[in-house]
């Protein structure tokens, strides 16, 4: 039955005995009701009748003290207003339930993936340019032989001393473009070359790792081809540079002169050890993990080269040869090149020229081409294949005869006496070769 709600009615109302919850209505406000509960629990409810289906259909407005008997039957009227319109009241709230859930998982994922681009973010930072090569020489390169993984370090470095530290992916390809077009522009198309393809390899093995996302190494523009070289120092030229170096402190001065009697290249001559000389100083035997090839060898040092290995200081516990920190072996080449030229008056050459005079003059001296191979530990092109399987002979003793005979035209070069010498050593080698 119908009753007139008030709110003192409303306080009133009891669930009758034996009853879970009971159902008032209120004959002012059509549809609007109230359920009691057998607990005291009173929920102000509206009802209505389905157009579509005939059925009566029920929603919550709120507890009796949460919304007050007026707000109660605003909202019942406001339902039925929604009725009488063609909605649906039910389905409207929960459109609005689904909507609200939607927006809060939404509000969830959204944090979520802020997180996680955060926590990229920070590990995109830490994994710096130098983790990433020092990671691939450590593991990618475990294989290869140690003076390729220092040369592919030290290229690196060399080229990106200002994205070092910063993160690898923001390496990019038109920076890498800048850095190569600025070798080439100095001349230095070997360098530019062999930079893009430690980068490339580089990078390729962490892309497949998934550490990083592209390679920007990978489809570089070609650059131009890498010239090679022709420089032939003259012997005025050789002296010139000897007694510049001569006249150099340690450990640039020795470094140069030992690099200029050995015919080693500059890395070899450069991380030379105590160790590796033998006791009266007469031979240098440089390990294979610091050889080109993998291969140990022997170099013969001559009177000449135990005197420039003699104005160095030695340092007791100290085994590098040529250093100036006592840990890592002598660098800064660039600079030891400019004071030569500057002391000696010769240019447009670089130390890696010295291995083509020497060749060169020993040839003219009378000196085979399989002796010159052997020195610059380089296979033998006078050999076929099959005669490089069976021929094991060391040339120790050519290689010695020849180093002294370069030895003795490097400071005759340097005296100014070189034509008289040359034909000497010329019928001296022939002699010793023919007995």
């Amino acid at each position: 039955m119908p009753l007139r709600f008030t709110e003192e009615l409303v306080a009133d109302l009891r669930c009758p005995a034996g009853q879970r919850d009971k159902l008032f209505f209120d004959d002012k406000q059509k549809g609007l009701g109230i359920r009691v509960t057998q607990t005291g629990g009173k929920v102000f409810i509206v009802q209505w009748t389905d157009p579509a289906t005939g059925q009566k259909r029920r929603e919550v407005l709120g507890a009796s003290g949460a919304i007050t008997l007026d707000q109660a039957r605003k909202a019942a009227s406001a339902h039925r207003g929604d009725v009488a319109k063609g909605l649906d009241p039910r389905a409207e709230r929960l459109a609005k339930a689904e909507a609200a859930r939607q927006a809060k998982e939404a509000a969830k994922e959204a944090v979520r993936q802020a997180r996680e681009a955060a926590m990229a973010a920070k590990q995109e930072a830490a994994f710096s340019l130098e983790r990433l090569v020092t990671d691939w020489a450590a593991i990618g390169l475990a294989k290869r032989r140690p003076r390729y993984k220092a040369e592919a370090v030290r290229a690196l470095r060399y080229a990106f001393p200002k994205d070092w530290t910063r993160p690898a992916s923001a390496l990019t390809k038109a920076r890498i473009v800048t850095i190569q077009d600025a070798l080439t522009k100095e001349e230095k198309h070997a360098s530019a070359s062999r930079l893009a393809a430690y980068g490339r390899a580089c990078y390729a093995w962490a892309v497949k790792r998934g550490t990083l996302p592209a390679n920007p190494f990978q489809g570089l523009p070609a650059g131009a081809a890498a010239m090679a070289r022709d420089r032939l120092l003259t012997d005025d030229e050789i002296g010139a540079v000897w007694n510049a170096a001569c006249d150099m402190p340690e450990p640039a001065g020795p470094f140069v002169r030992l690099a200029l009697l050995t015919l080693a290249r500059r890395e070899e001559v450069a991380g030379m050890r105590w160790s590796e000389v033998s006791p009266d100083l007469s031979v240098w035997t440089i390990p294979a993990q610091r050889m080109k090839r993998g291969q140990a060898h022997v170099v013969t040092l001559t009177d000449a080269a135990r005197e420039a290995l003699g104005a160095v200081t030695r340092i007791d516990g100290q085994d590098l040869v040529f250093t100036t920190t006592g840990k890592t072996p002598i660098s800064g080449f660039s600079k030891i090149k400019a004071r030569l030229d500057k002391l000696s008056g010769v240019t447009d050459w670089v130390l890696h020229d010295f291995r083509r005079a020497g060749p060169s003059t020993l040839a003219r001296l009378g000196f085979s081409s399989i002796v010159a191979d052997k020195l610059l530990a380089h296979q033998p092109s006078a050999l076929s294949s099959v005669a490089r399987t069976y021929q094991q002979h060391d040339f120790s003793a050519e290689k010695k005869v020849a180093l002294e005979a370069w030895a003795a035209h490097v400071l005759r070069c340097a005296s100014g006496a070189l034509e008289a010498g040359n034909v000497a050593d010329l019928a001296q080698h022939r002699a010793k070769r023919g007995a």
